[in-house]
């Protein structure tokens, strides 16, 4: 029987998420995610746990309720929203689209966006693709990642690559399209190669897509001393 969520029952959960919380936790949370939130110091597996359990209940009547004072709280409705089943799409954009309105930090984003698995039983695409024309930070690594986890394939990659020459002074949008190239590069390394080799990109993503191929233990140690050659 699903249990109806209310403000009531909401609070209750917010004290049960701070009796979770672990101060090692916390501190190295605190040292490694740039969030306006405040850190509990809770682990992603007891998160994704607890939202697997509130998939038991009204999971409308939760992200109804749900607020934004704590990170795991956010981070806890990402995982809820993954869990989504709707034939027509459009409830689940609406808790989307709500959701990445809160992401301020990249934990936030990779850790929620790659749970969710409707993206790949229903081509998003589109929505990554507007998402990376915005102007805020996050909203762009939001677009990125969802092609990063869910259409690397024949159908987007030519669209993938056009995307990965778009400038930004984000910091963590650079390191977004610096990832997107490296797992790019493992299934379509002729389509990589040729992008290295013409040196258009921003020479930070040029770098880091290099340094994170050459880290990757799905790319030979030949290719590794390839691309190795065209940093700038």
């Amino acid at each position: 029987m699903k249990i109806k969520w209310n403000n009531k029952k909401y609070d209750i959960f917010l004290n049960q998420l701070k009796s979770l919380s672990d101060l090692k936790t916390k501190q190295f949370n605190e040292r490694i995610f740039n969030t306006k939130y405040e850190v509990l110091g809770i682990k992603t597996p007891i998160l994704k746990k607890m939202a697997k359990e509130i998939e038991n209940d009204d999971i409308i009547d939760f992200l109804e309720c749900t607020g934004s004072k704590y990170f795991e709280e956010v981070m806890i409705e990402g995982f809820v929203i993954s869990r989504i089943k709707d034939k027509d799409n459009n409830l689940f954009l609406k808790y989307f689209y709500k959701f990445i309105d809160k992401i301020d930090c990249w934990a936030l984003c990779d850790s929620c966006v790659c749970s969710f698995k409707i993206m790949k039983e229903n081509d998003y695409s589109d929505i990554a693709y507007s998402l990376i024309l915005d102007s805020r930070e996050f909203y762009i690594r939001v677009g990125y990642i969802i092609l990063l986890n869910y259409y690397i394939d024949d159908l987007h990659i030519n669209n993938i690559i056009s995307l990965c020459y778009k400038d930004s002074s984000y910091y963590y949008v650079n390191m977004a399209i610096s990832w997107l190239i490296s797992a790019c590069f493992v299934k379509y390394k002729e389509n990589v190669l040729e992008m290295l080799k013409s040196k258009k990109l921003n020479p930070f993503v040029q770098n880091q897509a290099i340094s994170k191929i050459r880290d990757s233990y799905k790319v030979s140690r030949e290719d590794k001393e390839l691309v190795k050659s065209f940093k700038v």
